[in-house]
């Protein structure tokens, strides 16, 4: 899987047990001291996720400007592969091998967190907070527990496509596509009309990421209920349950992944999809009739921000080179660092003032810079919806409910009334 889109994709499908680490005896304050203070000297080793056969040579020479930095350093590195990336995370935390400096996502280190594992930068490092973009920072905060637990790191969202010609033929302005959830259902509905149900504007039911940027609260403050039930929730399905009857949703949208959304619209056959540059590319051959016609948009939102994915550096809070590692993991993250990698791979940094680069402001008409200055425009305000608590078990009671509710076959209030109570159960006995 490429980096952009294992980056797009983050939290979809991967999730520590807590028992494992809590199993050994771990507590929210078996870590030690916060404290990072100290000569920066040691053995620091580093693990990244699946990033060793196409970035070795980014790495080593980073890893060898760090040690010229500082002398009496070392830095490990180790790759490990995407398959069984959570698992390996699990067994070293109970077996008391995590690596000093680790490269995870928001719900990954939630349970690394919650064990104690974690190191509190908030309290460790706090100094460095106003180098990230505030966003990017808070998205390693973790219901329940004070503090942030890894250095924000490198980030991706998604632009929205549409078929402009799609757009023309409902009478719609393809200059204008929708910004907010009622233009996007008022399109919708004017679409299907127009064209006798034969073209759907979406091809997929709303996920929890859709739940937070029609403004629905998705948990309690206190990070320990899920809350998507409330009146807004119920009022999103409701829309979308209008839709799919009105055939305004593609049919197939209640079974669909991403990969069938993006046929169903490379086909013509829906008229909004989200994508990357690597789908603009794959128009231009395939269907160049498309190509001609696409159109880039920012996400709809009511919150006006869109979904931000997050990858981060956690430092293992039991690390005995503590200084070391914290210096390390700032380092890697510092904006000059981010910078050449964003230059490697379609990522986006998570540091302030990145993103005002005219590598992410100017466009030099290919299809890349097209989604990179649409994606890095949005990302300046963009926020991680999805809870951190939130697994991939919860993800499909959700998925399964919204079915229900779309189809007509339970209430949409009943169906996200019985959803939040088993994510409940799930999140009490998890």
């Amino acid at each position: 899987m490429s980096l952009s889109r294992r980056a797009a994709m983050v939290g979809a499908t991967l999730v520590i047990s807590l028992s494992a680490l809590t199993a050994c005896g771990a507590s929210g304050n078996s870590g030690g001291s916060d404290s990072a203070s100290g000569k920066v000297e040691g053995q620091v080793t580093f693990q990244t996720w699946n990033l060793r056969a196409n970035f070795k040579g980014y790495f080593e020479d980073l890893i060898a400007e760090f040690e010229r930095k500082y002398p009496d350093t070392r830095v490990k590195w180790v790759d490990q592969p995407a398959e069984g990336y959570p698992e390996k995370l699990s067994a070293d935390a109970a077996g008391g091998t995590l690596p000093d400096v680790v490269n995870v996502s928001p719900d990954l280190a939630y349970p690394l967190a919650k064990a104690g594992l974690a190191l509190d930068l908030e309290r460790a490092a706090g100094k460095y907070r106003g180098e990230y973009l505030d966003g990017a920072w808070r998205s390693n905060t973790m219901p329940g527990l004070p503090g942030v637990y890894a250095f924000p790191w490198y980030l991706n969202t998604g632009p929205m496509f549409y078929n402009k010609r799609l757009f023309r033929q409902a009478g719609l302005d393809p200059e204008k596509p929708p910004k907010t959830y009622d233009q996007l259902f008022a399109a919708a509905a004017s679409m299907a009309k127009k064209s006798g149900r034969k073209t759907a504007m979406l091809a997929s039911t709303p996920a929890i990421e859709d739940f937070g940027r029609y403004g629905v609260r998705l948990m309690n403050a206190k990070g320990t209920e899920f809350t998507f039930n409330e009146p807004k929730g119920v009022e999103l399905l409701r829309h979308y349950k209008d839709l799919y009857t009105a055939g305004a949703l593609d049919s197939q949208a209640l079974t669909a992944k991403a990969e069938s959304s993006g046929r169903k619209f490379q086909q013509q056959a829906v008229a909004m999809n989200p994508g990357s540059a690597l789908d603009l590319q794959t128009f231009k051959k395939e269907a160049p009739s498309l190509y001609r016609n696409i159109g880039i948009t920012d996400t709809v939102s009511n919150t006006g921000r869109a979904n931000m994915y997050v990858q981060g550096l956690m430092v293992n809070a039991q690390s005995r080179v503590k200084p070391a590692a914290v210096a390390f993991a700032h380092f890697v993250t510092e904006r000059k660092n981010q910078m050449a990698f964003a230059r490697k791979v379609a990522i986006f940094p998570s540091t302030e003032g990145s993103l005002d680069d005219p590598y992410f402001t100017q466009e030099d008409g290919t299809d890349a810079t097209r989604v990179r200055v649409a994606a890095a425009r949005s990302l300046r305000t963009a926020v991680n919806y999805t809870p951190v608590p939130l697994s991939d078990q919860m993800k499909t009671v959700l998925r399964n409910a919204v079915a229900r509710a779309v189809q007509g076959k339970e209430p949409p209030k009943a169906a996200l009334d019985g959803a939040v109570a088993e994510c409940n159960r799930l999140l009490r006995t998890g």
